[in-house]
């Protein structure tokens, strides 16, 4: 915020920084270990008196002055150019809090370079002991310049007290100090031998070429069990975050971890493979080999480093995108811009949207990440995100993985860089226009209040069943809508009819044959383990057949009935007509109905996850949303479920998560699926109310299944009421996940924060799909529900208390016979047209309401008042 942004779109920060640094650490690394290298083997050509050896020390030295001081020079004073462009508030308080540290080591830096050159010049023009003694001063020089530099940064990934004091000491003798040191000087005397091999293989003298290059060895060999013994008390000096992130956390570091220790092995044997295996024409082609792994281990070693501070800069003091740690909340509080010196815009409007969206990018990410590039690019990074998306990713940067700093701003200028960062991504800005589902007339069958016998009322039990249908990429949920149907014997006192009947059901023909608009029963054998016929579900029952008794409910079940929003003519309807009749054994006719069966597959997962809608523009999950999601599981967990659908295994969520609803069990240490979906979501969607809900589930009126349709809507009553935000949602089912013993569930609740309930204790935990909404907590049956009545913790004990199966007083009827489902209690509303939304009631009693309404007791034959509802008690209006 304090200094211009140097503009590489193209170039991310970190990749210049990672060119140039590592060039110059290997090279350093072998200045340091070189001049130990040099007075050693000149002590060993005078000892053994061999002209030889003095002779190649003197050539090698020519070498080492052009390949460190030059070079080295050269890439040293470009890392501190680098930095103060790419980084300068951090090298700021590197300049200011370490001065005296930096003046130390470029004075030792000043000894190096001129006993280096008196060493090189005056070979063989001065006394052995005296040269000797340069040697050794040139070497002691380069150790205390490593010594001085290892101090200031290691200081960055282990601060310890400095953080408190700002004291120079506390910040150089910090925890990482000596294994760091040590560690890397054990790589200077390796990087020594290593060098030594690219002038003494060119040794003609064969003699002396095998007895300097075996030497040259000993320098890789012997340091190597000093590495490896450094290395591991390295990473357990960390401080135990700084380790969860090297181990754990980090997205690179884990996996350089794995390499480091091998790397140098590899080097170990490379070299004396080199020694004593190679042939002589061979030798160049291995040595760059070598060079190059040597390479490689420093820069591991130097990106394990650098990764393991994150998110910050400096450790607990300067985020990664150069803020202090200390002006979070005040950023958060006024907004980024209101601090930042380099730009010009102070409040954000629709016509400056996307520069200042531009300026919150440069200021906040291009350290890390440029537009486009090799490194870390905002266009690979962010591929998979739309601009909702992105805002989401913003709102949860930082709280899952956190090897990312937290977005700094507020939430208009969340706005503007996701809009920034989509435009420039060549995504849409605009909104998606509401769908406008056309209204289809509904032939309900006949009923005649004087002379009809039978009352025949049908019914899905879920409001809304939303079903993945990308079965080629994976499988939210097996396709199954459960059907129940009560028929009534009209009386006095009417009678439930169980016994000597038979009730059939019959799916619209439009609908009949899903097989040929979705590829479930290709995989229906690795996904239910039964080799099912097109067209028939999970109850091996297809979409034409008979109802069975559920004696318990004293009705009728079709159970998972593989029914699909989409017709044969190409069109979505999420609530498709089922037939219904009731007759006697032999055949004759006794009621008829019909049911419009809710079943939709517009899950939201393309507002996130981008791609469109796989079917009719209108629904379904596309290839690429599905890809998206995928890869995006693969990278935060580690699976490898895009390569399972590239191979004809797509998975199946409850493989792993454990459902109540399937009936899968998952796997016992890994997170049930409505847990694990709304846990991990929850970080990202906060501080929202029931937009947050129909960001993914189809309930809104501008959705094609506008789901969200029964009378609560008319009483501004919203998904949060009954369910709670997605924080309270989310908490309650990770804590009952927890106290189960999973501790993945620990780690999602962390940065969730109540809404609805006051405390973390108050919220209650639940499973899935069991303890939901208690309608008896606001319908106490003697008044009217509050206008914030609301069910939330306050939990069904058990599957029986779910609306779905509950009866009335009597136990007797099943309430949504007479209600209609949850989510579309009569009277139900939305744009496939009130008859389709309200089957039961208008066919029985010609208006939207639930049945019994002003008097209407279809059941009865006889004039009977509401209020005396043997059923269960009506409040006066």
């Amino acid at each position: 915020m304090e200094y211009p942004v140097w503009w590489l779109p193209s170039v991310s920060g970190g990749l210049l920084i990672a060119c140039i640094s590592i060039i110059h650490v290997f090279i350093a690394h072998f200045a340091v270990g070189g001049g130990f290298f040099l007075v050693l083997t000149e002590r060993k050509g005078y000892a053994e008196d061999n002209p030889h050896i003095v002779e190649y020390v003197k050539r090698h030295t020519k070498f080492f002055l052009l390949l460190t001081m030059v070079a080295g020079g050269l890439t040293g004073v470009g890392i501190w150019f680098t930095i103060s462009l790419v980084s300068p508030a951090a090298t700021s308080v590197l300049v200011r809090r370490f001065g005296f540290g930096w003046a130390t080591e470029w004075v030792f830096f000043l000894c190096e370079i001129v006993a280096l050159l008196i060493y090189h010049y005056r070979f063989g023009k001065m006394s052995r002991r005296d040269h000797q003694i340069i040697g050794w001063l040139y070497a002691l020089f380069a150790f205390l310049s490593l010594f001085v530099v290892n101090g200031i940064i290691t200081m960055m990934l282990t601060p310890g007290n400095w953080l408190e004091t700002k004291a120079f000491w506390d910040g150089f003798w910090n925890p990482t100090f000596w294994p760091s040191l040590w560690l890397r000087f054990s790589i200077c005397l390796m990087f020594a031998g290593l060098f030594a091999l690219v002038t003494a293989y060119r040794i003609e003298d064969e003699k002396t070429r095998e007895q300097m290059i075996r030497y040259a060895v000993r320098f890789v060999a012997y340091p190597f069990a000093l590495l490896v013994a450094c290395a591991v008390w390295y990473v357990f000096a960390l401080p135990e975050a700084q380790l969860s992130m090297v181990l754990k956390k980090s997205a690179q570091t884990p996996q350089l971890v794995e390499i480091f220790l091998p790397l140098s092995a590899v080097l170990l044997v490379g070299v004396l493979t080199f020694a004593y295996v190679t042939p002589q024409a061979v030798r160049p082609v291995l040595l760059a080999v070598l060079l190059v792994v040597g390479i490689g281990q420093i820069g591991t070693f130097e990106w394990i480093r650098e990764a393991g501070r994150r998110p910050y800069i400096i450790y607990g003091y300067m985020w990664s995108n150069s803020v202090l740690v200390e002006q979070t909340e005040d950023i958060r509080k006024n907004g980024m811009l209101a601090y930042a010196k380099w730009s010009n815009i102070r409040e954000i409007n629709e016509d400056n949207l996307l520069k200042a969206g531009e300026d919150l990018y440069r200021i906040q990410c291009l350290g890390c990440h440029g537009l486009s590039g090799p490194m870390f690019a905002a266009e690979k990074v962010a591929a998979g995100l739309t601009r909702e998306g992105l805002m989401a990713q913003f709102n949860g940067q930082g709280k899952l993985r956190e090897f990312m700093p937290p977005f700094l701003g507020n939430d208009a200028e969340r706005k503007a860089v996701s809009a920034y960062l989509a435009h420039a991504m060549n995504k849409s800005l605009e909104e998606e226009p509401a769908k406008q589902p056309q209204i289809e007339d509904v032939t309900l069958p006949a009923f005649n209040l004087e002379d009809s016998e039978y009352v025949l009322v049908a019914w899905g039990t879920e409001g809304v069943n939303t079903i993945s249908d990308n079965y080629s990429n994976f499988t939210m949920q097996i396709p199954g809508s459960t059907i129940r149907a009560q028929l009534f014997l009209r009386d006095e006192v009417p009678e439930i009819v169980t016994e000597d009947v038979v009730l059939t059901y019959r799916i619209e023909k439009a609908f009949s044959t899903p097989a040929e608009h979705v590829t479930f029963w290709h995989y229906a054998n690795q996904l239910t383990g039964k080799d099912l016929p097109p067209d028939t579900g999970i109850c091996d029952i297809n979409l034409i057949g008979t109802f069975k008794l559920d004696e318990e409910n004293r009705a009728f079940v079709a159970c998972s009935l593989p029914i699909f929003p989409y017709s044969n003519s190409g069109t979505v309807n999420p609530y498709p007509l089922l037939n219904v009749e009731a007759r006697t054994a032999d055949g004759k006719l006794l009621a008829a109905t019909k049911v419009a069966v809710p079943i939709s597959t517009e899950w939201g997962c393309r507002n996130c996850h981008d791609g469109s809608w796989r079917v009719a523009d209108t629904a379904g999950i596309s290839n690429k949303t599905a890809d998206n999601i995928l890869a995006a599981h693969d990278k935060i967990n580690g699976t490898s479920l895009v390569d399972k659908a590239e191979h004809g295994t797509p998975p199946k969520c409850q493989s792993c998560h454990e459902s109540s609803r399937t009936g899968d069990a998952g796997k016992k240490e890994i997170l049930g699926f409505s847990a694990a979906i709304h846990g991990w979501h929850a970080n990202y969607l906060t501080g929202r109310d029931d937009i947050t809900c129909e960001s993914c589930h189809p309930a809104a009126h501008n959705t094609n299944t506008q789901a969200m349709r029964g009378l609560h809507v008319d009483r501004d009553i919203t998904c949060t009421n009954c369910h709670g935000t997605m924080e309270d949602h989310a908490l309650g089912l990770l804590k009952a996940e927890k106290e189960k013993g999973k501790p993945r569930a620990e780690f999602l609740m962390t940065n969730l924060t109540p809404r609805v309930s006051a405390t973390f204790d108050e919220v209650q935990p639940r499973e899935a799909w069991t303890n939901q909404p208690d309608c008896g907590v606001c319908h106490s049956f003697s008044e009217t529900p509050d206008s914030d009545a609301s069910a939330v913790n306050k939990w069904t004990e058990n599957a029986q208390g779910l609306f779905k199966n509950r009866k009335d007083d009597l136990e007797a009827v099943m309430c949504q016979a007479c209600h209609g489902t949850a989510h579309a209690l009569y009277p139900a509303d939305n744009g496939y047209g009130e008859v389709r939304n309200n089957i039961t009631p208008m066919q029985y009693q010609k208006f939207a309401a639930p049945l019994g309404s002003e008097g209407s007791c279809i059941c009865h034959t006889m004039e009977m008042s509401v209020y005396d509802s043997a059923h269960h008690p009506i409040v006066e209006k």
